[in-house]
């Protein structure tokens, strides 16, 4: 065994913590390290303690409350960081520490430019413009959920909608994180948008509102909702879409694309459906202004008239003197017919002194042969018209008689007519063997056309001879 030096200086446990803490602090100042997360513990006061570890070692850290509202993102265990800071010791527990500045994810820096360049990408073909976005209906009636069936998040958005207004939801099962996540996701959005309005065929039926839920993570843990397909299925579909992915602080593509962005999955609840208590509260506190609005305007009209009311006289003083015209027009009345009787009385017994029955018979006789004259001068004048109409009829029957072709027959003349009754005017137009039918003045006869007939000479008509003969002969007269 060695002997113990006994010339060595005596120093106290708090004295050889803290060389042994300005010995590390001076010679590894300021540091940077990456490793994995194992336990994360966050303090009530607003500061967190984390061990940072690798394959063969590991080492404590802390981090300020100060710099902790600093760092968006939630710190799970088996997170891969980069941490810069200071490293330390604690005395209390003679282990050394480093003390956090900064902290990152691992390949943070990477994701985030392929994060930036995307967004900026699919901003330029117009899929994140507000004028794309659409209203969320006032109360839906069937409300899609695509998220995962075990997990907290269902949980709040079932609850939150029973403690407001309850609504029939459709839940699309997928997995929100890990390889194949992200195709899920969009195949689900378009699955919803593609269900008949009703159901049918054991279909549920189409959603008035989808909502895509996820808890919180890591930029990594939510890259799902970042791939391109995803955006793309929720920018092309039709149905109001709802983003509640992650926390408050976390942003991912489809919070852009969607129609509303919700911080939390309960908070999407929230915005889906109204309060119903404060609906039938809202209804009745109108309905009772509706009323009392009534009530209002009756009891106006009441008071209007009743001011008319007031203001129109007296039925009495108004009918005063039409009534006494009346009485005195009553009173005049009966006198009045019998003047106008008297008066007619009278004209008729002036009128039956002027017919006497001499009288009477004289008249009847003027009229009787005043009538008697027109009589004689209408059968006059009836036997001239008569007269003249019968010669007009006779000249018309003559003038026809002397243009009808019959009068040409009876000098000896034939009609010839085709088989359809046509006349044929020339004997080129009658073909041998054809049915004809020739008309005579006192009839008409069938024959049968033989073909062209030669033509016969035509005698010259004999000259009467001169009674002076020629030289050399005498006369016989």
């Amino acid at each position: 065994m060695n002997e113990p030096r006994l010339n060595l200086p005596e120093l106290t446990v708090s004295e050889l913590s803290m060389a042994l803490k300005r010995t590390i602090e001076e010679a590894y100042g300021y540091v940077r390290v990456r490793g994995e997360l194992g336990k994360v513990s966050y303090h009530g006061n607003g500061h967190v303690y984390f061990d940072l570890k690798d394959d063969r070692a590991s080492i404590a850290g802390v981090i300020w409350r100060s710099t902790a509202q600093r760092i968006r993102l939630k710190l799970e265990a088996g997170l891969e960081v980069v941490i810069t800071g200071r490293l330390t010791t604690y005395p209390g527990r003679s282990q050394y520490q480093i003390v956090v500045d900064t902290l990152e994810p691992a390949g943070l820096g990477a994701l985030m430019a392929l994060l930036e360049e995307r967004k900026q990408k699919l901003a330029a073909e117009g899929l994140f413009d507000e004028a794309r976005k659409q209203l969320l209906p006032f109360l839906p009636a069937v409300i899609g959920v695509v998220t995962s069936p075990s997990g907290a998040v269902i949980r709040d958005i079932l609850h939150r909608l029973a403690d407001r207004f309850p609504r029939r939801v459709v839940v699309w099962p997928v997995k929100v994180q890990g390889e194949g996540s992200a195709a899920e996701v969009a195949a689900a959005i378009e699955g919803f948008n593609a269900l008949p309005e009703l159901a049918a065929h054991g279909l549920p039926p189409r959603p008035d509102l989808i909502i895509v839920a996820r808890g919180g993570g890591s930029l990594e843990d939510l890259w799902s909702f970042n791939e391109e397909i995803v955006v793309r299925a929720a920018a092309a579909g039709f149905i109001p879409l709802i983003s509640a992915v992650g926390h408050e602080t976390d942003v991912t593509l489809i919070d852009f694309v969607a129609d509303r962005r919700a911080p939390t999955p309960t908070a999407a609840a929230e915005m889906a459906v109204p309060v119903r208590a404060e609906l039938l509260l809202d209804v009745d506190s109108l309905a009772r202004r509706a009323l009392a609005s009534w009530r209002r305007n009756q009891e106006a009209r009441r008071n209007e008239l009743r001011a008319a009311v007031r203001a129109l006289p007296d039925a009495d003083e108004v009918l005063a003197l039409p009534r006494q015209r009346l009485d005195h027009a009553a009173a005049t009345l009966r006198r009045a017919l019998r003047a106008n009787a008297h008066i007619h009385r009278v004209d008729f017994s002036q009128l039956s002194g002027r017919l006497s029955p001499h009288l009477l018979r004289g008249v009847i006789e003027r009229r009787r042969e005043r009538i008697g004259t027109f009589a004689e001068r209408a059968r006059r004048a009836m036997r001239h018209l008569l007269a003249a109409r019968g010669a007009r009829a006779e000249r018309g029957a003559q003038l026809l008689a002397a243009f009808s072709y019959r009068g040409v027959l009876t000098r000896g003349f034939a009609l010839v007519r085709d088989a359809a009754g046509r006349p044929l005017r020339a004997a080129a137009a009658v073909p041998a063997g054809a049915r004809i039918e020739i008309e005579f003045a006192d009839g008409r006869v069938g024959a049968r056309a033989e073909g062209p007939v030669a033509a016969k000479p035509v005698a010259e008509p004999v000259k009467p001879r001169s009674r002076r003969s020629g030289p050399g002969q005498g006369d016989l007269f």
